[in-house]
């Protein structure tokens, strides 16, 4: 099997597909608040294994979410498998077990962080439904002598993936949590049958300390486990049927990781992550050597690789793989699907379309497509192979008509010390004269990718308001090479910020943005980041809104109602943020701390924070409330009650968005 020595960044493409209708003359009127943020419409789509069904996840009249299942050969015939009230309890995945059986997991919004997930299984007829796992605490199973009434499965377990014997068998697995985190120390695979909940282990004999993550082989049998101990990442593997396991990779998580597995192809290669020329690349593994090819079976150059395969179940061939550079694209092994992808492309022009093929790819009579733009929201459809009809499906927001969005585009620009660093860059609709008033978006994380080319529901909105959105892909985030994100390591504050204030100048001097009317906004990190951004750069930024942030480094290590793990606190978050008990670190973190310089913060700002957050817990927004408005009369601030680490429900997204609207208009748009 031949490897592709890289793949080149799609900025050409996408600069293509931009040109595409970029100067349609936009509505009289944006599309209101709801058209971006009430819930999908249609969610999720899955082939089934053969490719005779399709599973839809779709919006009733009401809030109601459906789960249906339709005959790709006639979709006018429609099973209805399970409905949910939206506000109280979301379907969250759908997975086919076999052709027959379909699983899917509800999660429970009442609960945030808190095993919160409900595993279902149920025949594509709407028969034999199954409650596998109850997302509940108090959920107990009951046993009466020796019969068990009740085999569903408590709050400790978790479903994992699904089995490709066509079984009513799927894998999941068993949490364990030491007396002190939230988080499950490590877990065992388990095998579930679905029909009479039958449970054993996946696997014979003991296991590594601490497994974070399993690596299952084509034939479903655990192979290959990851942890974390004391700052160390170790990955283990097994041979078929052994019961044994052994290192083969142990490093300094972050600073010297060698690799990281991914998946198995059908034959049971085993493909990894690993550095070459400075970004992460796709190599193969020899599980019988124990080495790495010499050279990347995928590289795509000035990004890292970040992809998922395409495998044939039933021929156990890899038909290819699908990437991101700075969009989505597929390339493709297989000449049949590649050739199909030329006609897809034909018949959609204007959208990125992406492919997925079923577990018996060969035999499927259609192919599903997931297609978007960077002003089209996502769209499913089918590919009839014999005939070449493309039929729609539906997509995630309908009312979004696409001459109504602004244009998205991908660059790079200088920070002060002379990095380059990537940004995406949503413009107004039509042709706006002049420089216009902007938002800097900074994502969460932040050791994450921020984005993607493709159409994003915040950055499309703030769009349709007139302001020039700027995304900046700041240091110390991943995607972008080992140096970059390396880089931002211990910079909270410092250099990862002089980013956020770089990016706003640099869309200034192309004559984008108006320098005097510029915000900045984000979540989580991004939240951190605007109250900095606000009090480090007040001659940058006139206003800002902040949500789910963190406003003191410090709580962030003394908080009893974090959920950061012991591991976390003792090791990665020393390595990334800083270290308190270093005295040099420790002042550091003092002087990039919002809560203590927060008496120098006069611009208007809004906050939000979810009273369930145990990601960054309630204490962060009302500390930093009472500190900041006592010299700054300027300030909103709102706590959402059934909300947790960011908005779940639409009607408090909706909400909040309407709120950053007026805000954002009064202090920024119509600012002297």
């Amino acid at each position: 099997m031949a490897g592709f020595p890289f793949f080149r960044s799609l900025t050409l493409a996408g600069a293509a597909l931009l040109s595409q209708g970029a100067h349609a003359a936009a509505a009289t009127s944006p599309p209101p608040v709801v058209s971006f943020f009430s819930a999908p419409q249609l969610s999720m789509a899955e082939l089934s294994p053969k490719g005779g069904y399709v599973a839809l996840t779709t919006m009733l009249p009401g809030g109601i979410q459906a789960l249906v299942v339709r005959d790709t050969s006639d979709l006018s015939k429609l099973t209805l498998l399970a409905r949910s009230t939206a506000d109280r309890a979301v379907i969250t995945s759908v997975h086919w077990i076999n052709e027959n059986r379909v699983g899917f997991t509800v999660r429970n919004l009442d609960n945030e962080f808190q095993g919160n997930l409900d595993e279902f299984a149920i025949d594509r007829s709407g028969e034999n439904r199954v409650h596998l796992i109850a997302g509940n605490w108090k959920h107990q199973q009951k046993q009466v002598g020796s019969n068990m009434v009740n085999r569903t499965l408590t709050a400790a377990y978790g479903f994992h993936g699904v089995t490709h014997d066509g079984s009513d068998d799927i894998l999941v697995e068993k949490y364990t949590w030491n007396n002190t985190d939230i988080v499950p120390e490590h877990s065992r695979l388990m095998r579930l049958n679905t029909r009479t909940q039958a449970l054993r282990s996946a696997f014979d004999g003991n296991q590594p300390e601490a497994v974070k993550s399993w690596l299952t082989d084509s034939n479903d049998e655990p192979r290959i486990v990851t942890a974390q101990v004391k700052g160390r990442c170790i990955t283990s593997h097994r041979n078929a049927g052994d019961t044994s396991w052994s290192e083969i990779g142990n490093s300094v998580c972050y600073q010297d990781q060698r690799f990281a597995p991914l998946f198995f192809d059908g034959t049971d290669t085993l493909y990894v992550y690993a550095n070459y020329k400075g970004n992460g690349a796709l190599f193969r593994y020899n599980l019988k050597t124990l080495k790495m090819d010499p050279e990347p079976f995928v590289e795509t150059p000035g990004y890292d690789f970040d992809g998922s395969a395409e495998i044939d179940r039933v021929t156990r061939k890899m038909l290819g793989v699908h990437l991101h550079t700075d969009a989505a694209t597929t390339a493709w092994l297989d000449p049949v699907l590649k050739a199909e992808q030329a006609k897809i492309d034909a018949a959609l022009p204007a959208t990125i379309n992406t492919v997925h093929c079923a577990q018996d790819c060969a035999a499927s009579p259609v192919l599903l497509i997931e297609s978007n733009s960077d002003r089209q929201p996502q769209r499913f459809l089918l590919y009839t192979r014999a005939s070449g009809a493309v039929i729609s499906l539906g997509g995630t927001h309908p009312d979004i008509q696409p001459a109504q969005m602004g244009a998205r585009s991908f660059h790079r620009y200088t920070a002060r010390d002379g990095r380059s660093i990537p940004v995406y860059v949503t413009l107004p609709p039509g042709k706006p004269s002049g420089p216009q008033a902007a938002v800097v978006l900074v994502h969460g994380g932040p050791m994450v990718r921020g984005g993607s080319w493709e159409w994003d529901a915040q950055a499309a909105f703030l769009a349709t308001r007139g302001y020039v959105v700027i995304q900046p892909e700041f240091r110390g985030g991943t995607g972008f090479g080992a140096n970059h994100f390396q880089a931002g390591w211990k910079q909270w504050g410092g250099t990862m910020q002089d980013d956020l204030a770089d990016a706003a100048r640099w869309a200034a001097k192309q004559g984008w943005a108006d320098p005097k009317r510029v915000a900045i906004m984000g979540a989580s990190y991004g939240g951190y980041a605007t109250l900095m951004g606000l009090i480090k750069d007040p001659a940058v930024f006139r206003c800002g809104v902040e949500w789910a942030g963190v406003t003191d480094i410090k709580l962030m290590f003394t908080s009893t109602e974090s959920d950061a793990s012991k591991e976390n606190l003792g090791y990665s978050m020393r390595k990334l943020i800083g270290d308190p008990d270093d005295p040099a670190d420790a002042a550091m973190l003092r002087q990039n701390s919002p809560l203590l310089r927060a008496a120098e913060l006069k611009q208007p700002l809004l906050m939000a924070h979810g009273m369930m957050d145990r990601r960054v817990p309630i204490e962060h927004a009302r500390s930093f409330s009472s500190a900041v408005q006592a010299n700054n009369p300027n300030v909103t601030s709102i706590v959402y009650s059934d909300e947790g680490h960011g908005w779940r429900r639409p009607e408090n997204s909706i909400a909040f968005w309407t709120q950053v609207e007026t805000f954002l208009d009064r202090n920024l748009k119509q600012a002297p």
